[in-house]
């Protein structure tokens, strides 16, 4: 069993598992994996993990404004669904990455 202090993030196969307790709904964090930075954002007390950067811009997107279950990129406007990372708004056409994720207690794993 993999045992985590507040605050840590562990990795376990070819998941990556992060301490949940404090991100409040509306609240998103950035975590790394590797290279890979994925954003996590609670939404009404659900859980999303999606690739933390805008595929038209390539910055990062917890620099931006997430509204419900939208996240607006700072850079150019870009809109994303947090649920599915569907581009939902110019200049994005193609999607980011999401990752499917499970929450239990006060951590979310999430599945790569």
């Amino acid at each position: 069993m993999l045992r985590l202090k507040k605050g840590q993030v562990g990795m376990v196969d070819e998941s990556l598992v992060v301490d949940i307790a404090g991100l409040s709904p509306g609240e998103m964090k950035a975590v790394q994996h590797g290279r890979l930075s994925v954003l996590i954002c609670n939404v009404e007390g659900e859980f999303y993990a999606l690739e933390n950067e805008c595929s038209h811009a390539a910055v990062p997107l917890d620099e931006g404004t997430l509204r419900g279950c939208e996240i607006e990129c700072d850079f150019h406007g870009a809109l994303f669904d947090v649920r599915s990372g569907e581009a939902l708004a110019m200049p994005a056409t193609s999607p980011v990455r999401s990752f499917p994720a499970k929450r239990r207690g006060n951590f979310l794993t999430v599945y790569f």
